[in-house]
């Protein structure tokens, strides 16, 4: 099993030719241009080829030509949710629909004393989070590597919803106190559950039939402060559409006792993965996790 590396696909200047594009063009082009772009990613991205093709193939068991036609269709999706982020953070004429389920236990959290939003690399994570406008309440995004540092302060300069904050994981671990703080004053925070750095610690789940590990850091920082946990994600559909979806909050108890905590923190993992698993089976294009995610040796592909 190989590990994220702290870099996430979709650069600084992939974000400045986007916005360009959206300036002075329009979606549509944007979405023709990818389909140029999705296919070069297949035939010469190797490094994030062989690992989704191992994901289509061997995890989601599709047939060669099938993988190949899924290899296409993630990068292409991947390609649209990069650019609809950036139309909708910076405020850029749209047409794109939403609905939601489960939208009442996010106000529900909000109207109380906050909590945790925990979500995945899979569908548009920002989008579910900048669409949480809607809740009256401020939301801190918690980004999770280091070039999207970059990418923050170009999109801060055209960001229209000043009620929203990005947190960035930071090596003094300065990020841990403006999570507290948040959560302190009844805010939310929205934080991914599903990658993790060398060193961090991880809990072995089954995930999608393979085992798979998950960082048991945001999960901890529910417990730790007493708050209440939904799972969030909000998936690409046809013509433009967002479909958000939102559990139920659950507040899981802490404990001292240390093999009573890391059962809670068990039970946390299983509960996400099973709603990983509900969306994947209905949207497997939309895994953006571009590196051998399962506990297996890598495959020459």
């Amino acid at each position: 099993m190989s590990t994220w590396k702290g870099k996430s696909r979709g650069g600084l200047a992939g974000y400045r030719i986007f916005i360009y594009l959206l300036k002075n063009f329009n979606l549509k082009i944007a979405y023709f241009i990818l389909h140029f772009v999705a296919l070069y990613f297949v035939l010469f991205a190797p490094k994030a080829r062989k690992p989704m093709y191992y994901y289509f193939n061997t995890i989601i068991g599709y047939g060669f030509f099938k993988t190949a036609y899924y290899l296409y269709l993630n990068n292409l999706t991947f390609g649209k949710v990069l650019i609809d982020k950036v139309v909708l953070m910076a405020g850029l004429t749209n047409k794109f629909t939403f609905s939601f389920d489960g939208e009442e236990h996010l106000h529900d959290m909000a109207n109380n004393e906050g909590g945790l939003i925990i979500g995945a690399h899979i569908g548009n994570w920002e989008i579910a989070g900048h669409m949480l406008d809607r809740i009256k309440t401020r939301v801190h995004i918690v980004i999770l590597d280091a070039e999207h540092r970059r990418i923050k302060a170009l999109l801060d300069n055209v960001m229209t919803n000043k009620n929203m904050n990005f947190i960035t994981i930071n090596d003094d671990m300065s990020h841990l106190f403006q999570i507290k703080e948040a959560l302190l004053k009844n805010e939310i925070v929205a934080i991914h559950g599903d990658r993790f750095l060398p060193g961090s610690k991880t809990i072995s789940c089954n995930f999608l039939g393979k085992n798979a590990k998950f960082p048991t850091g945001p999960f901890y920082i529910a417990m730790k402060y007493k708050k209440p946990v939904t799972f969030v994600s909000a998936v690409k559909q046809p013509n433009k559409h967002y479909h958000l979806t939102a559990t139920q909050a659950k507040l899981y108890e802490n404990s001292n006792n240390i093999k009573k905590r890391d059962e809670v923190l068990k039970q946390m993992i299983v509960d996400y993965v099973e709603q990983l698993q509900i969306t994947l089976y209905n949207h497997p294009e939309q895994w953006y996790n571009y590196y051998y995610f399962w506990e297996t040796k890598q495959l020459k592909i």
